[in-house]
């Protein structure tokens, strides 16, 4: 198959907190650099964009020397920590920005859904912006006709279909969004990480969506997600990202085994990365435990730090991920947080996990702030929260019986045997 995205020592440079270089001296000597045909010379100083440390200079490489080629109908998966150059390497791509050095070379139309409503106005009607998207992508108006009805069952927002976008929630602005970049047929389809604020039904519709428009018309798909489950279900290779760097590229399976490995090279018990909602601000989370060292008979508290805004009522979920992507458990609240008062204000939410119920292994905790009216709408859903490698206290419960336990969980129930008599039966 030919190549459809060559990707040749792409950089790209940022001045940190400013526009531009932030400087009128700077932007005059990267000008007459240019104009004598010399390098640009505050390319030199940049520093590897590592969100972590504070650093010297204002200069930073979101990417470095990013090489790749991409092939039509190839589904291409980009994973990496949160900052690792992801979304920058699709906005270059998506021609929404341009790289600070290097080259791409793109046969054929790209559509590309890079945040909760791209592409879109938000004073035009659903019905208004799908034409205007198909505009954007070079379609006629007799074409963009002819999947609108498609397009609009896809999304499911045929009620509100000539309603202002602005009125719309976050998910429905991402199906309809979704919707508009999958039918309109263009060679090249980028995805980030939006559908993750879609709800599950959705998620499963785009997946889907985004694996035939890939084997039955052959058309090219970047994905980028921290989901590992999607990832290996439709991807075939895959990226790994690291401070804007590639660290690896390859068959699926090994790259995913190779960042999972480098995600669990030390325990993630805080997470402080701050996410402001329009309704909360989520401030961050904290594996709690006694003792020095974490292990299967040790009782541990998963706690979730929120300043919620407004009164909504929302429901939490959980969810027990193992190191090799398999989700084994959920705790749900099953009620309103905070039924009988206002939620509004700082507000500790904490899951209880009793002692012995957890195997030995590597763990990850993904969590979900949802609607609790049951309409399965995430407002937050963070996955990878917390890391944590649980050791064996080498105390057999089993005695001579248990000679270990298979699987993620082995929880001890209580007794219900009954002794009776054989005629009972």
């Amino acid at each position: 198959m030919s190549v459809v995205i060559k990707v040749e020592n792409i950089s790209k440079q940022y001045r940190l907190g400013d526009v531009g270089t932030g400087a009128l001296a700077h932007d005059v000597n990267k000008w007459w650099h240019k104009v004598r045909g010399k390098e640009n010379p505050y390319l030199k100083i940049g520093e590897t964009n590592d969100r972590a440390s504070k650093g010297e200079s204002d200069y930073v490489w979101a990417l470095k020397d990013i090489n790749f080629e991409v092939k039509q109908g190839e589904v291409l998966g980009i994973i990496g920590r949160n900052g690792a150059g992801k979304s920058t390497l699709l906005k270059i791509l998506s021609k929404t920005t341009t790289p600070t050095t290097g080259s791409i070379k793109i046969k054929g139309r790209i559509a590309s859904l890079l945040e909760v409503g791209t592409g879109f106005h938000p004073e035009l009607s659903g019905r208004d912006n799908i034409f205007l998207n198909g505009a954007i992508l070079g379609m006629t108006k007799r074409e963009i006709k002819s999947k609108f009805d498609e397009i609009v069952d896809f999304a499911g927002v045929e009620r509100y279909i000539d309603t202002p976008v602005k009125r719309y929630s976050s998910g429905m602005y991402v199906r309809l969004a979704f919707g508009v970049a999958a039918h309109l047929e263009p060679e090249i389809l980028i995805v980030d990480e939006v559908l993750a604020v879609g709800d599950v039904e959705f998620q499963k519709k785009a997946l889907g969506k985004m694996k035939d428009v890939s084997e039955k018309d052959g058309r090219t798909v970047l994905f980028v997600s921290h989901n590992m489950a999607a990832i290996k279900n439709l991807c075939s290779s895959t990226i790994f990202m690291e401070q804007g760097k590639i660290l690896l590229f390859d068959k699926t399976e090994q790259v995913i085994s190779e960042y999972l490995n480098n995600e669990f090279k030390e325990n993630k018990l805080i997470n402080a990365e701050k996410v402001t909602h329009q309704d909360f601000v989520f401030e961050g989370a904290k594996l709690l435990f006694e003792g020095k060292e974490i292990n299967n008979g040790t009782e541990l508290t998963f706690s979730f730090h929120f300043n919620f805004l407004s009164n909504k009522k929302y429901s939490t979920v959980i969810y027990f991920y193992r190191n090799d992507e398999l989700a084994f458990c959920a705790m749900d609240s099953h009620k309103p947080l905070f039924k009988d008062e206002l939620i509004e204000g700082n507000k500790i939410l904490s899951f209880l996990v009793p002692k012995y119920f957890l195997n030995p292994g590597k763990y990850s905790i993904h969590f979900a702030l949802v609607d609790f009216n049951g309409n399965a709408q995430q407002y937050f859903y963070k996955e990878n929260i917390l890391l944590f490698d649980l050791q064996d206290d080498n105390f057999r419960r089993g005695g001579r019986y248990n000679l270990g336990w298979n699987g993620a969980v082995s929880p001890i129930l209580k007794s219900s045997m009954i002794i009776s008599n054989s005629n009972d039966w």
